[in-house]
């Protein structure tokens, strides 16, 4: 049987209910909750600060490390093992290269940047959801920073191309799937990170990674109102 409809009642190019807010930890340098649909990401950054052991300095730029972390009871499927894993570490790199090229780490020599990601809650694209939290923290925090960084996922189910994949969708048994989760920086509508689970063929690759932009910028238009809100208050 064919996909006909999305099972949360979504259209195929819509995303799951967003919402963003910046600098809710208060001891940390920046800080951002970014939540989409039953996942919720929060990210704290403390940072540019002195590398310590010494031997791990660059003298050129600074270093910039992303810790991601799921909680134990935070998984919509089966429970997580708490402490780090081979999955954790993986996305905690693939993290820090999507982020990367927003970020000027030239002005901070012999330092480091640590954002550590962490999942109270979490049903699908929680490494997406990682991403746009960190991209706002790193703004909280004041960092020189090209422009943000958004993350969705996209891909197929069965014969349909769809946007934001929950968990019924990526645990799909009625057809093939596809899972593709995308970053990019909107403001030069270029990709930080492109990974792909799952087959699809070329005509339906260019076609999710357009409607991925879309929904990038979309939610850029989250984050960027969730900074704008703070400062605002702040300065009133």
């Amino acid at each position: 049987m064919a996909y006909k409809q999305r099972i949360d009642g979504r259209k195929f190019d819509e995303t799951r209910k967003i919402e963003a807010k910046v600098g809710i930890i208060p001891r940390a340098d920046g800080s951002a909750m970014f939540r989409t649909g039953n996942t919720v990401a929060y990210a704290a950054v403390y940072g540019p600060r002195n590398l310590h052991p010494r031997f791990l300095q660059d003298p050129s730029k600074g270093i910039l490390r992303c810790n991601y972390n799921m909680m134990p009871f935070s998984s919509f499927g089966e429970r997580v093992r708490p402490g780090g894993s081979r999955r954790s570490k993986e996305i905690s790199l693939v993290t820090e290269k999507a982020l990367l090229p927003v970020l000027d780490l030239n002005e901070y020599p012999n330092s480091v940047v640590d954002v550590f990601i962490e999942f109270p809650q979490t049903e699908a694209g929680s490494r997406c959801a990682g991403i746009s939290a960190a991209a706002m923290a790193l703004a909280d925090a004041g960092l020189s920073m090209k422009d943000l960084v958004a993350a969705v996922s996209v891909g197929r189910v069965d014969d349909k191309l769809v946007v934001d994949l929950d968990y019924n969708e990526e645990s799909y048994e009625d057809g093939p799937v596809a899972d593709i989760p995308v970053a990019m920086m909107p403001n030069h509508d270029k990709i930080t990170l492109l990974q792909m689970d799952g087959l699809i063929s070329t005509d339906e690759l260019k076609k999710v990674i357009e409607m991925a932009k879309k929904a990038c910028k979309d939610i850029y238009k989250v984050q960027n109102k969730a900074l704008k809100e703070k400062y605002k208050a702040e300065a009133e």
